[in-house]
Protein backbone atom coordinates (compact mmCIF):
# COMPACT_ATOMS: atom_id res chain seq x y z
CA UNK A 1 0.00 0.00 0.00
CA UNK A 2 1.25 3.30 -1.07
CA UNK A 3 0.82 6.33 1.41
CA UNK A 4 -0.02 9.33 0.00
CA UNK A 5 2.45 12.37 -0.40
CA UNK A 6 0.68 14.57 1.68
CA UNK A 7 -1.66 13.09 4.12
CA UNK A 8 -4.82 14.94 5.44
CA UNK A 9 -3.71 16.51 9.03
CA UNK A 10 -5.67 16.27 11.37
CA UNK A 11 -8.15 19.14 13.05
CA UNK A 12 -7.22 20.49 16.03
CA UNK A 13 -9.36 18.64 18.72
CA UNK A 14 -10.52 20.38 22.09
CA UNK A 15 -12.36 17.75 24.57
CA UNK A 16 -14.15 17.99 27.43
CA UNK A 17 -14.94 15.39 30.65
CA UNK A 18 -16.04 14.96 33.92
CA UNK A 19 -19.14 14.26 35.65
CA UNK A 20 -22.50 14.35 34.73
CA UNK A 21 -24.47 18.06 35.30
CA UNK A 22 -21.23 20.46 35.15
CA UNK A 23 -21.47 22.12 32.05
CA UNK A 24 -19.45 20.17 29.55
CA UNK A 25 -22.48 20.35 26.62
CA UNK A 26 -23.15 24.19 27.44
CA UNK A 27 -19.54 24.83 27.40
CA UNK A 28 -19.13 22.92 24.20
CA UNK A 29 -21.85 24.71 22.79
CA UNK A 30 -20.97 28.17 23.08
CA UNK A 31 -17.58 27.53 21.90
CA UNK A 32 -18.79 26.09 18.53
CA UNK A 33 -20.97 28.79 18.17
CA UNK A 34 -18.08 31.57 18.69
CA UNK A 35 -15.85 29.52 16.59
CA UNK A 36 -18.51 28.95 13.83
CA UNK A 37 -18.82 33.25 13.90
CA UNK A 38 -15.35 33.29 13.11
CA UNK A 39 -16.35 30.96 9.95
CA UNK A 40 -13.94 28.03 11.20
CA UNK A 41 -15.35 24.83 9.92
CA UNK A 42 -16.25 22.84 13.71
CA UNK A 43 -17.07 19.03 13.85
CA UNK A 44 -18.51 17.85 17.02
CA UNK A 45 -19.17 14.48 18.48
CA UNK A 46 -21.55 14.25 21.02
CA UNK A 47 -22.03 12.11 24.41
CA UNK A 48 -23.05 8.71 23.57
CA UNK A 49 -24.74 7.73 26.91
CA UNK A 50 -28.37 8.60 25.91
CA UNK A 51 -28.01 6.39 22.29
CA UNK A 52 -25.84 3.12 24.37
CA UNK A 53 -29.41 3.37 26.47
CA UNK A 54 -31.58 3.02 23.23
CA UNK A 55 -29.63 0.31 22.07
CA UNK A 56 -29.87 -2.01 25.60
CA UNK A 57 -26.57 -1.11 26.94
CA UNK A 58 -26.09 -0.32 30.60
CA UNK A 59 -24.73 3.15 31.91
CA UNK A 60 -23.83 5.33 34.35
CA UNK A 61 -23.57 3.17 37.75
CA UNK A 62 -24.59 -0.16 35.70
CA UNK A 63 -21.88 0.19 33.21
CA UNK A 64 -19.98 -2.91 32.57
CA UNK A 65 -16.67 -3.63 30.47
CA UNK A 66 -19.07 -4.38 26.80
CA UNK A 67 -20.93 -0.54 27.56
CA UNK A 68 -17.68 1.09 28.19
CA UNK A 69 -15.92 -0.44 25.11
CA UNK A 70 -18.88 0.42 23.14
CA UNK A 71 -18.71 3.70 24.02
CA UNK A 72 -15.40 4.26 23.87
CA UNK A 73 -15.09 2.49 20.51
CA UNK A 74 -18.07 4.42 19.13
CA UNK A 75 -16.71 7.53 20.24
CA UNK A 76 -13.28 7.26 18.17
CA UNK A 77 -15.01 6.04 14.80
CA UNK A 78 -17.35 9.21 15.59
CA UNK A 79 -14.47 11.48 16.17
CA UNK A 80 -12.81 10.15 12.61
CA UNK A 81 -16.07 10.93 10.92
CA UNK A 82 -15.79 14.19 12.25
CA UNK A 83 -12.25 15.19 11.44
CA UNK A 84 -13.21 14.43 7.59
CA UNK A 85 -14.50 17.73 7.05
CA UNK A 86 -13.72 20.12 9.90
CA UNK A 87 -10.86 22.39 11.13
CA UNK A 88 -11.93 21.76 14.73
CA UNK A 89 -13.62 18.96 16.21
CA UNK A 90 -15.17 19.63 19.82
CA UNK A 91 -15.55 16.10 21.91
CA UNK A 92 -18.03 16.11 24.75
CA UNK A 93 -17.04 12.95 27.07
CA UNK A 94 -13.26 11.75 25.19
CA UNK A 95 -12.55 8.59 25.54
CA UNK A 96 -10.80 8.90 28.83
CA UNK A 97 -14.37 9.76 30.09
CA UNK A 98 -15.89 6.16 29.78
CA UNK A 99 -13.29 4.77 31.59
CA UNK A 100 -13.73 6.78 34.46
CA UNK A 101 -16.91 6.43 34.82
CA UNK A 102 -16.47 2.45 34.31
CA UNK A 103 -14.29 2.69 37.36
CA UNK A 104 -16.97 4.25 39.28
CA UNK A 105 -19.56 2.23 38.37
CA UNK A 106 -17.43 -1.07 39.89
CA UNK A 107 -16.63 1.37 42.88
CA UNK A 108 -20.26 1.93 43.47
CA UNK A 109 -21.16 -1.79 43.29
CA UNK A 110 -18.41 -2.68 45.37
CA UNK A 111 -17.20 -4.79 42.44
CA UNK A 112 -14.04 -5.81 40.86
CA UNK A 113 -12.81 -5.64 37.27
CA UNK A 114 -11.61 -8.53 35.67
CA UNK A 115 -8.01 -7.16 35.80
CA UNK A 116 -7.32 -8.35 31.74
CA UNK A 117 -10.01 -6.62 30.34
CA UNK A 118 -9.61 -3.84 32.46
CA UNK A 119 -5.98 -3.48 31.14
CA UNK A 120 -7.30 -3.32 27.62
CA UNK A 121 -9.76 -0.44 28.02
CA UNK A 122 -6.73 1.46 29.84
CA UNK A 123 -4.71 0.75 26.79
CA UNK A 124 -7.50 1.93 24.26
CA UNK A 125 -7.55 5.15 26.42
CA UNK A 126 -3.77 5.95 26.66
CA UNK A 127 -3.53 5.05 22.55
CA UNK A 128 -5.89 7.80 22.03
CA UNK A 129 -5.54 10.48 24.32
CA UNK A 130 -2.70 11.68 22.36
CA UNK A 131 -5.36 12.83 19.65
CA UNK A 132 -6.77 15.58 22.05
CA UNK A 133 -5.09 19.14 21.28
CA UNK A 134 -6.89 20.77 24.26
CA UNK A 135 -8.55 18.83 27.00
CA UNK A 136 -10.62 20.70 29.95
CA UNK A 137 -11.68 18.91 33.09
CA UNK A 138 -14.57 19.83 34.42
CA UNK A 139 -14.82 20.41 38.63
CA UNK A 140 -18.28 19.18 40.68
CA UNK A 141 -19.59 21.67 42.83
CA UNK A 142 -22.02 20.00 45.03
CA UNK A 143 -24.20 22.60 45.58
CA UNK A 144 -25.11 22.91 42.16
CA UNK A 145 -28.03 20.42 41.46
CA UNK A 146 -28.12 17.83 38.72
CA UNK A 147 -29.94 18.96 35.57
CA UNK A 148 -33.41 18.67 34.99
CA UNK A 149 -33.02 17.92 31.39
CA UNK A 150 -32.21 14.04 31.57
CA UNK A 151 -33.97 11.52 33.85
CA UNK A 152 -30.82 9.26 34.68
CA UNK A 153 -29.09 12.22 36.01
CA UNK A 154 -30.64 11.59 39.56
CA UNK A 155 -27.84 9.66 41.78
CA UNK A 156 -25.69 12.42 43.77
CA UNK A 157 -23.42 9.27 44.99
CA UNK A 158 -22.66 7.69 41.72
CA UNK A 159 -22.32 11.89 40.63
CA UNK A 160 -19.39 12.06 43.07
CA UNK A 161 -17.75 8.99 42.52
CA UNK A 162 -17.78 9.87 38.79
CA UNK A 163 -15.77 12.46 39.59
CA UNK A 164 -13.45 11.27 41.67
CA UNK A 165 -12.63 8.89 39.20
CA UNK A 166 -12.69 10.44 36.07
CA UNK A 167 -10.02 12.45 37.84
CA UNK A 168 -8.00 9.27 38.25
CA UNK A 169 -8.02 8.41 35.07
CA UNK A 170 -6.49 11.35 33.34
CA UNK A 171 -3.77 11.31 36.53
CA UNK A 172 -3.21 7.77 35.57
CA UNK A 173 -2.86 8.87 31.71
CA UNK A 174 -1.01 11.76 32.63
CA UNK A 175 -3.19 13.70 29.82
CA UNK A 176 -2.61 17.08 30.18
CA UNK A 177 -5.61 19.32 30.81
CA UNK A 178 -6.91 22.53 32.14
CA UNK A 179 -10.26 22.69 35.06
CA UNK A 180 -12.98 24.40 33.87
CA UNK A 181 -15.05 25.39 36.71
CA UNK A 182 -18.18 26.32 37.27
CA UNK A 183 -17.48 30.31 37.13
CA UNK A 184 -14.78 30.03 34.86
CA UNK A 185 -16.62 28.92 31.49
CA UNK A 186 -15.81 33.06 30.17
CA UNK A 187 -12.15 32.49 30.43
CA UNK A 188 -11.88 28.90 29.45
CA UNK A 189 -13.75 30.22 26.25
CA UNK A 190 -11.19 32.88 25.69
CA UNK A 191 -8.36 30.23 26.04
CA UNK A 192 -9.93 27.81 24.08
CA UNK A 193 -10.24 30.19 21.04
CA UNK A 194 -6.78 31.53 21.44
CA UNK A 195 -5.27 28.00 21.20
CA UNK A 196 -7.46 26.31 18.06
CA UNK A 197 -7.11 30.50 16.37
CA UNK A 198 -3.17 30.15 16.91
CA UNK A 199 -3.32 26.58 15.85
CA UNK A 200 -4.75 26.57 12.45
CA UNK A 201 -2.63 29.87 12.30
CA UNK A 202 0.32 27.74 11.81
Amino acid sequence: MTVPANPVEQPVTVAVLGTHSTGKSTFLARLAHELRRRHISVGTVADLGEQAQRIGLPILFNHTWASTLWIMTRGISDEIEASLHSDVVLVDRPVPDALGYYRAALEYRRETADPVQLTKLHEIARGHSDRYDLTFRTTLDPTIPLGNNKIRDSNTEFRILADKHVGEVVRDLELPHELLHADGHDAALDQAISFVTARLAR
